[in-house]
């Protein structure tokens, strides 16, 4: 699941409803015991409300959906490569592939880590140099001493990854957030347009404040400033117990909720939510709601229009989180753009639409 402003309202709710359903059977039972209910009835409401409070999700997730052939799993097998940041942070990087192969480095959104792209790296570092990283304050980055979590910093981060790729010039695909960094990056170094970067892959992401390009975009920017912000900052001040509540809600199941919501549209496998749902839950809850603020900061308009190399714009037919409307608007600004639509595809469709997503993408580099 990507963290943007549509979810952190849905995460809160999900973590409440777990703490208020385990908080629930614990009382009965314990009021059971003490004496004050009669009746073995209570007494097995109250256990089964703690047993779905910690192994829900064994009960839940086989009825929602189908076991798949290829399930996705937290590999790290690549040649890692480490680079420390002004700032504190260190970067966790993973290289894949032949290392005379076509440079691809790849930019994950905001929630999960590099892992998220377990079928990339399969179904293409067979061909292409694949790069991916962990942004700092996810996965195996560490974590920005001074707490930046802005666009900008992450631009300058891909720029220390870039550097690996020696004289060969680069493909850079964000999704997400990674599409929004790596626009953030085309403002801030434009002369490595058409030199260390050869071509752009944006997939599923927004030029400006995603609130604005979300749907029910309208109610969101009447809430953005009352509501919100301070959520979002009350999240940072109360990281640890809303991380605890996460934990809750992907043990009990009621996690894979949001992440089918925001991210799917159904056709996915039970292990493609489960992945995404344990994805979700590792992010500090403090670290994504500073990530967050900075994405409602996000104004690259008139960067889309001096961008002067080939861009792929992929977007799933059915995302919610970043609807298709943005692509287009996106296209329109761009020099040298293309649209592929992956059907019925949601905000996570390079999960659950693989296969096509692959072949879009070896499609753009190739042609």
């Amino acid at each position: 699941m990507q963290f943007i402003p549509l979810i952190f309202p849905l995460v809160w709710l999900t973590g409440l409803l777990s703490l208020a359903v385990l908080g629930g059977g614990i009382y009965i039972v314990y009021k059971w015991y003490s004496g004050e209910l009669d009746g073995y009835g209570y007494l097995v409401a109250g256990l089964l409300m703690i047993l779905w409070s910690v192994a829900g999700r064994f009960f839940s997730l086989p009825l929602l959906r189908r076991w798949g052939v290829n399930e996705p799993k937290p590999m790290r097998t690549g040649t890692v490569r480490r680079i420390a940041r002004p700032d504190g942070s260190e970067l966790h990087i993973e290289l894949y592939g032949p290392e005379d192969g076509q440079p691809l480095i790849l930019i994950h959104g905001w929630g999960p880590n590099s892992t998220v792209w377990y079928y990339a790296k399969r179904q293409l570092s067979d061909r292409y140099r694949v790069i991916v990283w962990d942004l700092p304050g996810l996965g195996k980055s560490k974590r920005p001493k001074n707490n930046d979590y802005s666009l900008e910093k992450y631009a300058g981060d891909l720029e220390a990854v870039l550097g690996l790729t020696g004289d060969k010039p680069a493909i850079v695909l964000g999704h997400s957030m990674g599409g929004m960094i790596a626009l953030t990056f085309c403002r801030l170094f434009p002369q490595y347009l058409g030199t260390k970067l050869a071509k752009l892959i944006l997939v599923d992401t927004s030029y400006i404040n995603p609130v604005k390009t979300s749907i029910l975009s309208g109610l969101l920017q009447v809430l953005q400033k009352p509501v919100l912000e301070p959520m979002l900052y009350l999240t940072i001040f109360l990281s640890p117990l809303l991380w605890l509540l996460t934990w809750l809600s992907y043990f009990n199941g009621s996690l894979y909720l949001t992440v089918e919501l925001s991210g799917y549209t159904g056709k996915e496998t039970r292990g493609q939510l489960d992945f995404s749902a344990y994805l979700s839950a590792l992010g500090e809850p403090g670290v994504l709601a500073r990530g967050t603020l900075a994405m409602l900061k996000l104004e690259e308009s008139a960067t889309l229009k001096a961008i002067n190399i080939p861009v792929l714009l992929v977007t799933g037919a059915s995302d919610i989180a970043i609807v298709p409307e943005t692509s287009w608007r996106m296209k329109a600004l761009l020099p040298q753009a293309e649209i592929v639509t992956l059907k019925p595809g949601g905000h996570m469709a390079l999960m659950e639409l693989n296969e096509e997503f692959s072949r879009a993408v070896s499609g753009f580099i190739e042609g």
